[in-house]
């Protein structure tokens, strides 16, 4: 449950976030450089192999971009999905002639985003509106290969007695995210689409991180051949 006192808004209109990750876009990077070790971790935690493809879901600005091709390789590549247009063009910016072409950039919301091909793995760093939508979870898991992995860091509400850590959370939650629904378990739409699903509790139990891997079928047993006799 939420912490005592929290306050409750309503879902705000996407019009509206929308328009604040635009206005924050120039100073974007800057305001999530004390969460670039979370970043590593959980790109580390991908288990990427070189040649692979990645979904980097709500990309934002791209910082995920350059440190995913490094472990890509040349013959790697990324797709990146965002609707904001500003973020958009600045993860374009950011990325080198060579890398634009291992890099096919998406501006779209989750739900509604479309591109060919399936992924060996996905990235959702901080979108909670997307983890927390079963549309936008549906779309992107239809783009994932049997066995893909899948890791998601974002906030969460810490236990009630950590009063200040929660007045943290708080304060990031209203300017970043439409809604608190679900900051108690904001990973329980993942766990219930991922197989050997784990998750850690990072800053004082502030942020989550997730991961698991989707379902591989299981094989038709071989029917026996007959032998001649």
């Amino acid at each position: 449950m939420a912490p005592p006192h929290a306050p409750t808004p309503k879902p705000a209109d996407p019009r509206g976030m929308l328009a604040l990750y635009r206005a924050r876009s120039a100073h974007y990077d800057e305001e999530l450089a004390p969460f670039e070790p979370l970043r590593t971790a959980a790109i580390e935690r991908l288990r990427l192999h070189p040649g692979q493809t990645v979904l980097d879901v709500g990309c934002g600005t791209g910082l995920s971009l350059p440190p995913l091709l490094q472990r890509l390789g040349p013959r790697g590549r990324v797709i990146g999905i965002e609707q904001c247009p500003d973020m958009l063009a600045l993860a374009r910016e950011r990325l080198t002639p060579a890398q634009q072409h291992q890099v096919t950039l998406v501006q779209a919301g989750a739900e509604q985003a479309r591109w060919r091909g399936l992924a060996d793995a996905a990235l959702l760093h901080f979108t909670h509106d997307i983890v927390r939508r079963e549309a936008a979870l549906d779309n992107v898991f239809a783009h994932l290969r049997p066995g893909a992995r899948v890791v998601a860091t974002g906030l969460q509400w810490a236990p009630p007695w950590a009063w200040a850590v929660n007045a943290f959370v708080l304060g990031a939650a209203l300017y970043s995210i439409s809604s608190l629904d679900g900051l108690d378990r904001p990973w329980n739409g993942l766990e219930k689409r991922l197989e050997d699903f784990e998750v850690t509790h990072e800053w004082m139990g502030s942020v989550y991180m997730a991961s698991g891997h989707l379902p591989v079928p299981a094989r038709p047993p071989r029917r026996p051949q007959r032998v001649a006799v």
